[in-house]
């Protein structure tokens, strides 16, 4: 795809993708006197002569105003009228403007959703614009445009620098990486301390001591990479999923922080973040591949076509497999967290001591479940003691541990050899398990599949991994507006 100046001859092409466009189209009467005027800028999208969109401005002082943007029905969603926005902004920077507006119906869905990940904010409202069809319309404003290009540039040379903020949990994390490879900081202040007590994370306490830690963080890690604020392109947040209280936290002042100073501001899915921090450990690491996806709050299994691309193949349908972990540890009185204690204890034990369950093991899905497996270990703890019988906790965790590790080997490998892939991510805070590590690399191997797992600095939530997943972002015009707030249930390809 190419974009270039509009000209006379594309109106015909134009018209027709006009038409079947808007309820209420342009008439050739009306674009033929947008030509040739220097108060406005009009663009094509062709690709192999053949014109796929087009887009116009019109620049006045410092601002710039959308006046029409279409996209031929079946090229839509590709990343085109997107580019033509950028390219468009680009121009109106060129000529001295720093904000754009435009005009979105409201039942535009589609074009509100583009302009709102463009960074585009309501502010205003008016009824009854639209009178052929009745529709209100909205009336939207960009951020600093400047401040907006400037950072899509350095994104897509490679240069950008990006300070990224995550608070989805119980760690509150800051990092500043350059071109989404380079890391030049990472700082995490985790509360792992202050939930011990409790067996598990209070989403009250995160909430607070997110807040009270997030400065001191990120001030932090711009010290560690010896820079300022003003040496900065772009700022990235978890935007979710995870508890609602930490990650308004975090968003809240992110989009204080993009006020300030202008910088773009890009929301980060959590569990894109995990299989990114893969491609930071691995660099070699391309799509197709599939990820495991394995934390306190996450269990699933995702198809990865191309970086940015996501289809959810399988998830747990109720427990997490940390959750499991941290559940079966606090039944055996082992403490919080309780993956690395049952995995430690697990390596003395044998893992074929007891057959626990392996549900919906030949379900002919992928996805999983792993309520009854921990009902099974509470039976049989129970049984235990009501015999008056020691328990042999070793034995317990490597036979728990066991059972969880070959359904979630067995449902990797499956979608990976259903989708042909050469290699599977391994990611999420449960993927520093041996276990589970060994598991999938032995059943992979014999396939010729790669396995790719981060380090164990990685594997844990921390701001690398969403500063990573917010490049590539950044570099396909994908930015939030003020307005943006925090999504506890986000889905990953939404």
């Amino acid at each position: 795809m190419r974009l270039r100046p509009l000209q006379e001859s594309d109106l015909p092409r134009v018209l027709e993708i006009e038409r079947t466009s808007f309820p209420a189209p342009w008439s050739e009467g009306l674009f033929r006197s947008e030509l040739g005027r220097e108060d406005r800028f009009w663009l094509v999208a062709e690709d192999a002569c053949d014109i796929m969109g087009y887009g116009g401005i019109m620049v006045v002082r410092d601002e710039a105003h959308l006046l029409d943007i279409a996209v031929e029905a079946e090229h839509r969603l590709s990343g085109i009228a997107r580019e033509l926005v950028w390219t468009l902004a680009r121009e109106a920077v060129s000529r001295g403007a720093d904000r754009m507006s435009l005009e979105v119906a409201t039942s535009n869905r589609e074009a509100l959703a583009l302009y709102t990940t463009c960074g585009f904010d309501i502010g205003g409202h008016r009824v009854g614009y639209y009178p052929e069809t009745g529709d209100d319309a909205l009336i939207l404003w960009s951020g600093p445009l400047g401040r907006h290009v400037r950072a899509i540039d350095a994104a897509r040379s490679g240069q950008d620098l990006v300070l990224a903020i995550e608070t989805s949990c119980d760690e509150t994390a800051a990092s500043v990486m350059r071109g989404g490879r380079e890391q030049l900081s990472a700082v995490v202040a985790s509360q792992v301390d202050f939930h011990a007590r409790f067996g598990g994370v209070v989403p009250e306490i995160a909430s607070r001591k997110h807040a009270e830690a997030v400065v001191g963080v990120v001030e932090e890690a711009l010290a560690e990479a010896g820079i300022g604020m003003n040496d900065l392109h772009a700022l990235a947040v978890t935007q979710g999923p995870g508890l609602v209280g930490a990650l308004v936290v975090g968003v809240a002042y992110a989009k204080g922080l993009s006020l300030a100073t202008g910088l773009p501001l890009v929301g980060v899915n959590h569990l894109e973040g995990h299989i990114y921090a893969a491609r930071l450990s691995d660099p070699d690491l391309e799509p197709p591949l599939i990820a495991l996806l394995v934390s306190g709050g996450h269990t699933q299994i995702v198809h990865v076509p191309r970086w940015g691309e996501y289809e959810t193949l399988g998830r747990t349908l109720d427990d997490a497999v940390g959750e499991a972990f941290d559940k079966v540890a606090k039944l055996l009185g082992l403490g919080y967290p309780g993956g690395p204690v049952i995995s430690r204890l697990a390596a003395q034990g044998d893992p074929a001591a007891i057959p626990f369950p392996r549900a919906m093991m030949r379900s002919g899905t992928l996805d999983v479940s792993l309520s009854g497996l921990k009902t099974a270990v509470i039976q049989y703890v129970e049984g235990e003691r009501a015999s008056g019988r020691e328990l042999r906790i070793p034995d317990i965790a490597a036979s728990f541990q066991a059972a969880v590790v070959e359904v979630q080997v067995s449902k990797t490998v499956q979608a990976a050899t259903d989708h042909g892939v050469s290699s599977v991510v391994l990611a999420g805070g449960v993927a520093s398990n041996p276990a589970l590590r060994e598991g999938l690399r032995a059943a992979l191997e014999p396939l010729d599949i790669r396995l790719s797992v981060p380090p164990l600095d990685l594997c844990t939530d921390n701001a690398s991994m969403i500063a990573a997943a917010a490049h590539d972002h950044l570099a396909a015009g994908r930015v939030l507006g003020l307005a943006a707030d925090a999504v506890p249930n986000m889905r990953l390809g939404a």
